[in-house]
C-alpha cells in the first residue's frame, strides 16, 4: 500500500537544484578543448557531456528529485521516456523515485530497431495511445528528441511536454512549440554560464 508523502518544501527543491548546477558546471561544462561539434551539425565553442553528471551518484540522484518534484503534482502523465542514449538513466532515476509517491513508468525509444526479438521501437512501459512526458540530458535545436516524438505519435500517444536538463537555447523551444510540444528547462546555456 502506498501512503501519501507531504509535498517537498520549494526551498529543498531550490538547494537541490543550485547542488545540480554545481555538478552540471564541474563535470559536465566543457569549455576547453573546442571548438566541438553538435549532434545537429553546428559548431560551438562549448560542450555538455552530461554523462559524467548522470553516472554521478548524487548527480542522478539531484536530477530525479527535481525533475520527479516537476512531475509529481500532474495526474494525466501516463509514463516518461526518451530517446537513447541521453534520456535513458534519467527515465530509469525518475521513474524509481516516483514509486512511493506516484508511481511513473519509464520507456525508451531506440534510435533504430534491435533486428531481433520484438524489434521494437519503443522498449519499456510504454502504452499506444497514452499521454507520455518525453525528457533529455541536453536540448539544441530539438531534432534528436522529435525521433522520440515522431516514434511515440505513431502509436497514437500525446506527449505533453519536454522536460530538458540543460537547453543550449538554440532555437528548441521555438521549433518544438510549432510542434505543439512545451519545452521545459530545468536550466538554461545562461545558468551555466553566470
Amino acid at each position: 500500500m502506498l501512503h501519501a508523502v507531504a509535498p517537498r518544501p520549494q526551498a529543498a527543491l531550490s538547494k537541490e537544484k543550485e547542488r545540480l548546477l554545481g555538478i552540471i558546471k564541474e563535470r559536465s561544462f566543457l569549455t576547453k578543448g573546442g571548438p566541438f561539434k553538435l549532434a545537429s551539425g553546428a559548431m560551438s565553442d562549448f560542450y555538455l557531456d552530461m554523462k559524467p553528471t548522470m553516472f554521478s551518484p548524487e548527480g542522478l540522484s539531484l536530477i530525479a528529485e527535481v525533475v520527479f518534484g516537476m512531475l509529481r503534482d500532474e495526474p494525466d502523465v501516463d509514463s516518461i521516456g526518451g530517446l537513447e542514449l541521453g534520456a535513458v538513466p534519467i527515465v530509469c532515476a525518475v521513474s524509481a523515485r516516483s514509486h512511493k509517491e506516484r508511481p511513473i513508468d519509464g520507456f525508451v525509444v531506440r534510435k533504430d530497431k534491435k533486428g531481433h526479438g520484438t524489434d521494437k521501437k519503443i522498449d519499456g512501459n510504454f502504452r499506444p495511445n497514452s499521454n507520455v512526458v518525453l525528457l533529455e540530458d541536453v536540448t539544441t535545436r530539438g531534432g534528436s528528441v522529435m525521433e522520440a516524438v515522431r516514434a511515440v505519435r505513431a502509436q497514437g500517444a500525446t506527449v505533453k511536454k519536454i522536460i530538458t536538463i540543460v537547453d543550449r537555447l538554440e532555437g528548441a523551444a521555438g521549433n518544438l512549440e510549432k510542434e505543439g510540444i512545451e519545452l521545459v528547462a530545468v536550466y538554461t546555456i545562461n545558468d551555466l554560464r553566470g
